[in-house]
C-alpha cells in the first residue's frame, strides 16, 4: 500500500506576507548636531547658522536623514527645522529623531502601501526571519494595518507559527 502525503501547510488556505518585500531600501544617516553646540549643551544662534550655512549638504542626495540631539542639551525647535529646510529636495526622507525612529517612518510609508482589504477574512502569516533587518516597528504597523481586516494573524512561518490574532 502506498502512503498519501498531504501537505497540510499548503491546503490550510494560510497567506504569507514577508515584509522583506517591503524593506525601504537606501543609506541611512543620522545628523547629530551635538558637535555643534557649545561646549555640546548650548546652541548659539550665530555659529549655529554659520555651521548651516557653511555644512555640505550634498552628502545627503537621495539618503534618507534622521536629525537630532544625542546631547542632554535643549536645543531650539527652529534649528531642525532650519536643518529641514537644507535637507529638502535632496535627502530622499527628513524625519527629527534618531535611527530607530527614521526606520519606524520609512516602514510606515512603505507598508501603507500595501492595498489590505485584498487580505478581508483571510488567516495571515507575517513571515519571522530573513535576512533584512525587519524592525519591531514593521511588524507592529504591519499588525496595526491587518488587524481591521484579516480573518486571523500569525507570526513565523506556516509550519511554525505564533498566534497574534484572531477576528470574534
Amino acid at each position: 500500500m502506498e502512503e498519501v502525503f498531504v501537505n497540510k501547510v499548503a491546503n490550510s488556505g494560510l497567506i504569507t506576507l514577508n515584509l522583506e518585500d517591503y524593506f525601504p531600501d537606501g543609506e541611512r544617516k543620522f545628523i547629530d548636531i551635538k558637535d555643534v553646540l557649545f561646549m555640546g549643551m548650548v546652541l548659539k544662534e550665530k555659529d549655529f547658522r554659520d555651521w548651516v550655512k557653511a555644512h555640505d549638504w550634498s552628502v545627503y542626495q537621495d539618503v534618507y536623514v534622521a536629525i537630532g540631539c544625542s546631547a542632554d542639551a535643549i536645543v531650539p525647535t527652529w534649528a531642525y527645522m532650519l536643518m529641514a529646510t537644507k535637507l529638502s529636495g535632496i535627502a530622499k526622507e527628513v524625519v527629527f529623531g534618531d535611527l530607530p525612529a527614521l526606520e519606524a517612518v520609512l516602514w510606515r510609508k512603505s507598508l501603507e502601501t500595501i492595498p489590505v482589504e485584498q487580505y478581508r477574512g483571510e488567516k495571515m502569516v507575517i513571515k519571522g526571519c530573513g535576512d533584512l533587518p525587519v524592525t519591531a516597528a514593521a511588524y507592529t504597523e504591519i499588525t496595526r494595518l491587518l488587524t481591521p481586516v484579516a480573518k486571523s494573524i500569525m507570526y513565523g512561518e506556516p509550519c511554525s507559527t505564533v498566534p497574534v490574532f484572531k477576528a470574534k
